[in-house]
């Protein structure tokens, strides 16, 4: 098979992808921005609980993106036979781990929470959230499945279908379900919850449908349930298990720095917080869909014996991940009260007034972060996850380290605290590049 590695086919498989990647943010996003016009209290406990979603989250999206990789480098080696024992090994296991977040969420996040949560206001409305989002973890998890087997073999367009689905239907069960619109009962942040677990069953849903119907499942062999391998699921763990225990760091690092300004420095600045973050969602979504999409494409060159294009789609693909972030981050940076009303926008725009400050030190996070995160997941294209755990787990722990020193003797600067996501990304691009240009990665096999 060929692939084309021009800007034009790059983003064409990326674009889909934006939105199937970033399907947790969308709904995290959507979430917030409905409680934001609720209460102040739910929008700022959203800030916790959906990190420590996310963090569940990421670890069946860590898991997928493994058996992305694994199908990606089948297509690529003309190995197209073993793509279905690969999809229905990863999405068998994955159902199998939901059912185990499912308890954790369930039964353990009362316990867990109490750790890092210092406002029992806050600490109470988390709970009322994670104990209904829980139900949706099989969904979750089983849809990104569905989302690693079409990014693997390059047939994304349907994402975006599927994603606008998810997220139409998530705002009318948000404007439904918070506000208790149309005789619907009012339940706040809980509301959001059930919303989020609803508009994931009308997209899984409608991903199997069209599994049925387009054919896709015959094309793959996916009519056909194979006898199920285990080293196959040797291959997927060993290739996953690390890019899992990077976004459990990662976003372990990232929840922990919110539970800090929490108790550093009060409900105020982690609403402020929360509203960068959300703000950061939006405009990141592209690095999403490009860093997926350099999984496939680094994996699929290494499968057809090209190793000397990895270097040149990986530029390619942060030049034009810097571009896109740029054009949509500029306007929000320079006119934030006008960008920001249709999501943030009331009678009271004082948060978005209080969070220009920490908009400009956003604006270079998102330009190192735009780069910053093609160059790693081009890394664990190449199946050198264990290097980019290595790399996280070091630069987490500097990260931690600085923003602690930052919180504890910085004056209480929230301004200074978010340098940290600068600090951050220079680390983790700098010491990606730097083992990519190794060449230590040309005999890893999977």
């Amino acid at each position: 098979m060929s692939l084309s590695t021009n800007y034009k086919n790059i983003f064409a498989i990326a674009f889909p992808i934006m939105l199937g990647s970033a399907a947790q943010q969308i709904i995290g996003l959507s979430d917030s921005v409905f409680l934001y016009h609720y209460s102040e209290l739910a929008f700022a406990s959203i800030a916790l609980v959906s990190v420590f979603y996310l963090i569940i989250a990421s670890i069946g999206y860590g898991f997928s993106k493994g058996g992305q990789i694994i199908i990606a480098r089948r297509v690529g080696d003309g190995n197209t036979d073993k793509i279905s024992e690969s999809f229905y090994t990863l999405l068998l296991f994955e159902l199998s781990l939901a059912f185990v977040m499912f308890l954790l969420m369930r039964y353990g996040s009362e316990w867990f929470l109490k750790f890092f949560i210092k406002s029992p206001r806050i600490y109470e409305q988390s709970l009322l959230y994670i104990r209904m989002r829980a139900f949706g973890v099989f969904l979750s998890y089983g849809g990104i499945s569905i989302v690693a087997l079409y990014t693997g073999v390059s047939r994304t367009t349907f994402i975006i279908v599927d994603s606008i689905l998810l997220l139409v239907s998530n705002l009318i069960l948000n404007y439904l379900l918070i506000f208790g619109n149309f005789g619907f009962p009012r339940m706040g942040i809980e509301g959001a919850a059930l919303a989020s677990v609803l508009a994931e069953l009308v997209g899984f849903s409608v991903f199997i449908v069209y599994m049925l119907i387009g054919g896709s499942y015959k094309r793959w062999g996916l009519d056909k349930f194979p006898k199920l391998s285990v080293s196959a699921l040797k291959s997927i763990l060993n290739l996953s298990s690390p890019i899992v225990v990077q976004s459990i760091i990662s976003l372990g690092s990232y929840f922990i720095f919110f539970s800090m300004i929490e108790v550093y420095l009060g409900e105020k600045s982690l609403a402020i917080s929360n509203l960068i973050r959300n703000v950061s969602f939006i405009l990141t979504i592209p690095s999403w869909g490009f860093s997926s999409a350099i999984n496939t494409f680094v994996s699929q060159l290494i499968g057809m014996r090209k190793r000397m294009g990895v270097m040149p789609i990986i530029y390619k693909t942060a030049n034009l991940n810097l571009l896109t972030t740029m054009v949509m981050t500029i306007p929000v940076i320079l006119f934030p009260t006008i960008t920001l009303y249709p999501l943030f926008g009331g009678d009271d725009m004082s948060l978005i007034i209080e969070s220009k400050s920490v908009l400009y030190v956003l604006f270079f996070i998102l330009i190192l972060a735009s780069l910053g995160m093609i160059y790693f997941n081009g890394l664990s294209g190449t199946g050198a996850s264990k290097h980019g755990m290595k790399i996280q787990a070091f630069v987490s722990v500097f990260y931690l380290l600085y923003i602690y020193l930052v919180l504890k003797y910085g004056g209480g600067s929230l301004e200074l605290a978010w340098t940290a996501e600068i600090v951050y990304w220079v680390l983790v691009g700098g010491l990606s590049l730097k083992y990519l240009y190794s060449n230590r990665w040309y005999g890893k096999k999977f």
